[in-house]
């Protein structure tokens, strides 16, 4: 197929791209960047595509859409708060739109999702029959997707994967959790009791791949290991497979200090969240259980 892909530089992007360039795809990047080759595309979330950039969109048959900024990169300010909506929902409209203008648009758009679309859930199981939750996240996830589904008006089989914490060696999440750790300061966050829906990037990259493949799959999806782990839990998985000891709790108030409105968000909440549409769709997890899946990702 002739597939592109947004935020193609990113973490879950650049693995998606090894995946399928074996596979004899012809693979296309969008980004920001000035364009190195006839594959690459540059564009701008907000302005659009300039000169002839957007003739490049003809002949497609797929989009990937992974760009956005990335939401813990710093601290909730207004302005960027601002730039992470921009990202997401202006970004998905701008480039839905563009593919809607094609002589042929692409018949198959998967839009990535965030399982922020659910907010702060305790201990109710979640799945994709469960409403959207309160909060910055929720209301995004919300307005994302309607931007993502437009691409419906022009026939094409949409895909949303909510995906949840990407469990990967060099980048995303658990680059930062592992540092703290490997120095014998790990320890739960809180209360310990929030629950953390994850997922190994090789289960993540062979979804993606599985919705390219399949046209059973439409629709929003959670992207997430069948066995969510709670704070405390992750905690203590993480510092088996480092070998590093994890009795240094970090306080709810010193998160709220330091981190205010986005550590509250991503450190202090969370949602048990159960990917029932991939299991009843008999999809396989390579890594469904925490620890192997910690073992796998930071192995050597």
């Amino acid at each position: 197929m002739k597939i592109l892909i947004t935020g193609a530089t990113g973490l879950v992007g650049s693995a998606l791209i090894r995946a399928l360039e074996p596979e004899n795809h012809e693979i296309y990047r969008l980004s920001r960047s000035t364009p190195d080759s006839d594959h690459d595309i540059q564009w701008d979330a907000r302005d659009g595509f300039t000169g002839d950039e957007a003739k490049k969109l003809e002949g497609l048959d797929a989009v990937v859409h992974l760009a956005g900024e990335n939401v813990a990169g710093g601290s909730w300010t207004e302005e960027r708060k601002g730039r992470i909506r921009d990202s997401r929902v202006v970004g998905t409209r701008t480039l839905v739109k563009a593919l809607s203008e094609t002589k042929e648009p692409p018949k198959i758009l998967i839009g990535a999702s965030a399982v922020g679309y659910y907010g702060d859930r305790k201990n109710e199981v979640v799945t994709e029959e469960s409403g959207p939750g309160e909060g910055f996240l929720g209301e995004i996830c919300i307005e994302w997707e309607a931007e993502i589904n437009k691409a419906l008006e022009f026939g094409a089989r949409v895909a949303i994967p909510r995906i949840g914490i990407v469990l990967a060696k060099d980048g995303g999440a658990l680059e930062k959790m592992v540092t703290p750790f490997s120095y014998g300061l790990g320890g739960t966050v809180g209360s310990g009791e929030q629950w953390m829906p994850w997922i190994a990037i090789d289960d993540l990259v062979d979804i993606l791949v599985y919705a390219l493949e399949n046209d059973e799959v439409s629709g929003a999806f959670n992207a997430t290991s069948p066995n969510p782990a709670q704070n405390k839990d992750f905690t203590e998985a993480l510092a088996s497979v480092l070998n590093r000891p994890a009795f240094i709790p970090v306080p709810a108030f010193g998160i709220k200090l330091i981190f205010g409105e986005m550590g509250n968000t991503l450190l202090l909440q969370g949602a048990r969240v159960i990917p029932r549409r991939l299991e009843q769709l008999g999809y396989k997890f390579k890594f469904p259980e925490l620890e192997p899946a910690l073992a796998h990702v930071l192995g050597d």
